[in-house]
């Protein structure tokens, strides 16, 4: 391939671009310094993990610290509100619902979703809300929260000042297990609440005042859902929309082997979930419902603080039932949550080439003149504000339908399980010789070219496989080179910005992610901290309900429930990831990101499934060979952190009734050894962390073989008291 040689333009543009890129980084340095708003994951309370798979249940959660919140400000004194005596003679869950304004700025900040420059709130069309549910079992001896939040995703430092807060106020009642708070996806909401360098700039900068307002407005909703409890039922149905939604990528979505796709009739999902909440008497108290579709029927030339269509559909659903009060007032909430909307429009006309009208559905959605700046994608109204009116009430009137025939009523205990993951270090077995991991993250080049509901800048394409020595001199001269393991990892990816290996003037993107799964009854909620395409969702929910059904709880259904907790883009799967449209480069842990996410919330499935067990899988070796040394004599302990002495203290070992280590060989002399820890009722709350011991066989050619000591050890994990 001949070498490229740079034009005079080229060149001058590269010089700008160098100068443009040092100036913001220096502004946004400054602006860090000055307000405080950073925490990376080494200082922001998030938990560094180990590379073991660790499983826990509802009393026992993953990470290495338990300080959470910002590093600016000392944690207060935990002041409890007192826990209002509880109806207990039922049955059912006692249920609080609860609605308040998170609107924060409308004018003068950056809309976050299409991260387009100068897209700037200049008004409002509709207040942005949060809505929460609290349930309880009738005993209260376990709860549950769920949060449905009119904002683009939650960020991982507004989720922890969400908790941190509740902690204060609650002692240990809400914590990191038990709350969801899940962003409808708007992209017309205040932008401005993020910590990480992406994210900032995507924002143009950090807003305390709107991070303050989103928090201020969740945890007032969860406190009202909280003043409101009362003993209730909860019913649950599901049916299908039609004319809401078209897939965006449906050149992705047939790279999945089509033995997969004959089983379904659509490319995307179109089912919809509704759960109806009544008192004992019958008086109805909330709505929450799960669908898949992107909120961009507002598009990105809109500069009005608002909801969109999810918000529309909540905005009819609580006039309808809160008659006689103004929009926002009122006893009854709806939420309309966001599920596995990511490669799902509500721009149903399609794409076409806006200078010429023709359709642009292709593998690149572009324009013979003009490119990808020209394909764009339209709803069925005559302008945005009413095709927002349109979709939105298509999904109003399902959600009514399903609503006013639930009659399956949830019942069953309350659980739930949570677990800090380092996303970029995460290994897959895909049998029992074979594995493969998980990337530091980065995002290619098809990031840049945008989707058919908003594009991109600089004219990229979708379906781009092959970088571009252009923009790659300019990355390396402005970042710096992408490692040659990054480079590989993240194949076929193209890398624009290699960003898990960026750290000025902070962390580009999160490593350390948290997964967590709440079950009501039969119902299994997944918090999942991204956007899964339509096949993916189907993938995971198949997935997480065969692992309940493998441990005797059959028929439940799971909710895909997404933007939750922390945001890392999108989630495709491996096949649709291989042709790099807008979805797989902005999957940013690499091609095995979904098979990742499904071995975890496998993990959570189990541990709700089995109750309080916490369970370890190390490579291991052949036990034998132990009985040949006495190096070590136990395969396993199981030990608590004393904070006064800094020390670990062994409480079991595989002489304890509470342990199990099972061994499992496989081929080539590979093997797996799991240990377990059944949870005693008696185990003292704190940090514990499992320890494997054992030996292995090692015989160089023409040599005696030699047996090795060896031993390995689980991230830190929390076990509380419920």
């Amino acid at each position: 391939m001949a070498k490229r040689t740079f034009s005079t333009l080229e060149t001058f543009l590269i010089f700008l671009l160098v100068m443009m890129t040092a100036v913001t980084v220096a502004l946004l340095s400054l602006l860090f310094i000055t307000s405080g708003t950073i925490e990376n994951h080494k200082d922001s309370g998030v938990p560094t993990t180990q590379s073991s798979t660790t499983t826990l249940g509802s009393t026992a959660t993953q990470g290495s610290t338990l300080t959470h919140g910002t590093t600016a400000t000392p944690t207060p004194p935990v002041v409890t509100t007192p826990e209002p005596p509880l109806f207990q003679n039922f049955s059912g869950y006692h249920i609080g619902v609860g609605r308040a304004d998170c609107t924060g700025q409308v004018a003068d900040i950056n809309l976050m979703g299409y991260s387009k420059t100068g897209q700037n709130a200049r008004g409002i069309l509709t207040r942005l809300y949060s809505r929460a549910f609290v349930m309880a079992e009738p005993d209260g001896s376990n709860r549950v929260v769920f949060v449905s939040i009119d904002i683009g995703m939650v960020s991982q430092r507004l989720r922890l000042e969400v908790l941190n807060r509740l902690q204060t106020k609650y002692g240990s009642l809400y914590g990191k297990d038990n709350v969801i708070l899940s962003g409808t996806h708007t992209h017309s909401g205040p932008a401005g609440y993020f910590q990480y360098t992406v994210f900032v700039i995507a924002s143009e900068g950090f807003s305390n005042r709107t991070f303050e307002y989103m928090v201020t407005g969740i945890v007032k909703s969860i406190e009202m859902a909280h003043r409101n409890m009362k003993p209730g039922k909860i019913f649950i149905k599901k049916g299908t929309v039609e004319g809401a939604q078209i897939n965006r990528s449906p050149y992705s979505y047939l790279q999945n082997p089509e033995s997969e796709r004959a089983r379904y009739s659509s490319n995307t999902d179109k089912e919809m979930v509704v759960l109806k909440m009544e008192d004992l008497d019958g008086a109805e108290l909330g709505l929450i419902s799960w669908f898949a579709v992107h909120p961009v029927s507002m598009n990105n030339s809109n500069h009005l603080v608002n909801s969109d269509n999810m918000g529309y559909a909540a905005y009819l659903f609580e006039q309808e039932k809160n008659k006689g009060y103004l929009p926002g007032e009122g006893p009854y909430v709806a939420a309309f949550a966001s599920s596995n909307l990511g490669d799902v429009s509500p721009n149903i006309l399609g794409p076409h080439c806006v200078n010429t009208g023709e359709s642009c559905d292709n593998a690149n959605s572009s324009c013979p003149i003009g490119g990808s700046s020209m394909c764009m994608a339209t709803g069925p109204g005559l302008d945005m504000f009413n095709s927002t009116q349109i979709i939105g009430r298509i999904i109003y009137e399902r959600a009514k339908e399903l609503y006013a025939s639930a009659s399956q009523e949830l019942t069953g205990p309350l659980a739930a399980a949570h677990q800090w993951v380092n996303m970029t270090d995460v290994t897959i077995w895909l049998n029992s010789t074979h594995s493969v991991k998980t990337c530091k993250p980065a995002l290619g080049y098809s990031f840049a070219a945008g989707t058919i509901d908003g594009f991109g800048s600089f004219n990229f394409t979708q379906g781009t496989t092959v970088g571009d020595p252009f923009w790659d001199t300019l990355r390396d001269q402005l970042l710096g080179k992408p490692s040659e393991e990054i480079k590989q990892c993240q194949k076929p990816k193209p890398i624009l910005l290699h960003t898990g290996e960026l750290t000025k003037p902070h962390p580009w993107h999160p490593d350390i992610v948290d997964v967590q799964m709440i079950t009501i009854g039969s119902l299994a909620i997944t918090a999942i901290p991204g956007e899964f395409t339509t096949m993916s969702g189907r993938r995971l929910r198949e997935a997480v309900q065969a692992e309940f059904a493998t441990y005797g709880m059959k028929n439940m259904t799971v909710v895909i429930s997404g933007l939750c907790n922390v945001y890392t883009h999108y989630i495709t799967t491996f096949e649709e990831y291989q042709v790099q449209r807008y979805e797989a480069a902005s999957t940013i842990y690499g091609p095995h990101t979904l098979s990742a996410y499904i071995q975890l919330f496998r993990a959570l499935a189990k541990a709700i499934a089995t109750g309080e067990v916490a369970e370890v899988t190390f490579v291991g070796a052949n036990p034998k060979n132990s009985a040949e040394s006495q190096t070590h004599r136990t395969f396993l302990t199981v030990e608590k952190y004393e904070a006064t002495s800094a020390t670990w203290q062994i409480v079991h070992n595989d002489a304890s009734w509470e342990t199990r280590f099972y061994w499992y060989k496989g081929l080539l002399g590979h093997s797996n050894a799991t240990i377990q820890w059944h949870i005693p009722d008696t185990a003292q709350p704190g940090i514990y962390r499992i320890r494997y011991f054992g030996h292995n066989r090692k015989q160089d050619f023409l040599k005696p073989a030699v047996i090795l000591p060896f031993e390995s050890t689980s991230s830190a994990f929390e076990v509380v008291t419920t």
